[in-house]
């Protein structure tokens, strides 16, 4: 039997779901991440980080932003 989940925060799923391909940076209730977003499902988040990939679950997320570079 499967069970659907529902999504908890529909305004950041959309939102990251824009951003999927891009540099960006991620603050968790642990640490901050930088990497390319790949991947968004409801629950999670896939960041690839020096050609790995991290799975970040939603509930963790403080704050997401695109990555700006210092000229």
């Amino acid at each position: 039997m499967t069970q659907t989940r529902s999504i908890t925060n529909p305004y950041l799923y959309e939102t990251l779901n824009m951003m999927i391909g891009q540099a960006v940076v991620v603050q968790t209730e642990k640490n901050i991440q930088q990497g390319i977003l790949l991947s968004i499902l409801p629950d999670h988040m896939v960041l690839e980080i020096n050609r790995t990939p991290f799975f970040i679950r939603m509930e963790e997320i403080v704050w997401v932003t695109l990555e700006t570079t210092k000229k």
